[in-house]
């Protein structure tokens, strides 16, 4: 009785540990359009998966002065997508009462250029 228990936890144990996901390498750019958008100061955006967090604003940045906002960053994660929204000026969040903007997340190393308009469910998604 006690191999037989004994053979039945090994393999529930090998069980759990083929159920591990391999994390894949994700290169994200978020690019958000800001033109014609009034009073604009800073522009960050707040997510679902580190680095983002819904608690504080990663900042992008407008290196030619354009009105569009850019950031990348590199994860390693095995999640299935990123939930997330652009913020203006710290605390003012995009698309209120409306759903987060999302990635989905192909199971692969990708590099993903996301491109969207302030206030605006249009999106861009292009992947290399």
């Amino acid at each position: 009785m006690r191999i037989i228990k004994l053979i039945i936890s090994l393999f529930i144990l090998v069980l759990f540990m083929n159920c591990v996901q391999d994390t894949k390498s994700k290169t994200i750019t978020l690019t958000v359009d800001m033109n014609g958008i009034e009073n604009v100061e800073n522009v960050g955006v707040r997510g679902s998966n580190l680095p983002l967090s819904w608690k504080e604003t990663i900042f992008l940045t407008d290196e030619d002065n354009d009105g569009i906002y850019q950031k990348t960053f590199s994860i390693n994660t095995a999640s299935y997508d990123l939930e997330f929204k652009f913020v203006k000026n710290s605390d003012f969040f995009e698309l209120e009462n409306q759903n987060n903007r999302s990635i989905v997340f192909e199971y692969k190393p990708e590099t993903i250029t996301y491109k969207a308009t302030f206030n605006n469910q249009e999106e861009k998604i292009i992947r290399k």
